[in-house]
């Protein structure tokens, strides 16, 4: 087990606890509504949603679960106080903190750095990272994808300028791909898995040793402060759901493929590249290297400032509890 994976399973096992105990002498109340952001790839909140956990939790809240494409669309809606709860990977909550929005880091599953990757066609001329010198690369702008690309121009020995990003939201960058309008693509699971299924493109390189391609759960500022034992409950049942499908793989693969979807196949396959996804505060490992996310596009002058990401990284030990 790597030392951010038990870090990770040792905190999820405290705020397990800490909710447990806490919720046996807190006199809070569950919010009233609970409008919870996530994608396809957000499995530990599918198997949730299949499964109505929370609407048997927080019986009294009105549950309310709305689908995004991306990261940057999610927590546009957290920000202006249409979701209280949601996933993204480790770009967007960097691009939405410096753009000033008002949320919190509540929870981090650990590094998935081969969910993600850098594509070119099968008859692609391209063979290295440095061949992307100059060329198209369609990617969602603020995604986790982002962040990989700027890793892998770095590691390539090339400047931020050398490249032609376009930015596109997945679907229209896949077709974008497809069609040859642009040279390469980066790219996250699930829509990673189903193109290499579909295309069987080369892959130039995917974040081991670039990028771990974290997953945070934020929150709204008011969750944060006036339902703190309720965003403990919320972690302990996202990592009582990941122990559900590591228990019972296949069924977890047909449940998502059932509500997604995708094929069974493709969701066969993103699985196989993510970990034991226990859900937990955030450690001080983590927050380092979420600031190593932020502190690369404050470099490359792609944020309109640089940011603190321990600034908005709520911990269960604060005052609010």
């Amino acid at each position: 087990m790597s030392a951010t994976r038990r870090e990770l399973l040792q905190a999820a096992l405290g705020a397990a606890a800490a909710s447990l105990a806490g919720a046996a002498r807190a006199n809070e109340p569950v919010p009233a509504q609970l409008r919870i952001g996530f994608q396809k790839a957000a499995v530990n909140l599918v198997v949730l949603k299949q499964q109505a956990a929370l609407e048997k939790r927080f019986a009294a809240s009105s549950v309310k679960w709305i689908e995004f494409p991306a990261g940057p669309q999610l927590l546009e809606a957290l920000a202006v106080g249409s979701l209280e709860f949601g996933l993204t990977g480790d770009t967007p909550p960097v691009f939405a903190q410096a753009a000033g929005k008002d949320l919190r880091y509540v929870g981090a599953e650990p590094p998935k750095p081969l969910s993600s990757a850098i594509l070119v066609r099968p008859d692609a001329p391209l063979k290295t990272l440095a061949d992307l010198k100059g060329r198209k690369v369609a990617l969602q702008k603020g995604s986790s994808a982002h962040y990989l690309l700027v890793r892998a121009v770095d590691r390539a020995g090339l400047h931020w300028t050398d490249l032609q990003p376009v930015y596109l939201a997945p679907s229209d960058a896949r077709a974008a791909f497809e069609r040859g309008s642009v040279d390469a693509w980066a790219i996250w699971d699930p829509y990673y898995a189903a193109v290499e299924l579909d295309l069987t493109p080369r892959v130039l390189a995917n974040g081991r040793d670039l990028s771990s391609n974290n997953s945070f759960y934020l929150a709204s500022r008011a969750l944060t402060e006036q339902h703190p034992h309720t965003v403990l409950a919320l972690l302990a049942e996202l990592t009582r759901a990941d122990a559900w499908v590591q228990a019972n793989r296949q069924e977890a693969a047909q449940l998502i493929a059932d509500f997604s979807g995708l094929s069974l196949a493709t969701v066969h396959l993103f699985i196989s590249r993510r970990p034991v996804s226990p859900t937990a505060p955030l450690t001080p490992s983590i927050v380092a290297d979420q600031q190593r996310v932020a502190d690369a596009f404050a470099r490359l002058g792609l944020i309109p400032q640089a940011v603190r990401v321990a600034d908005i990284a709520w911990s269960p030990t604060s005052t609010s509890l």
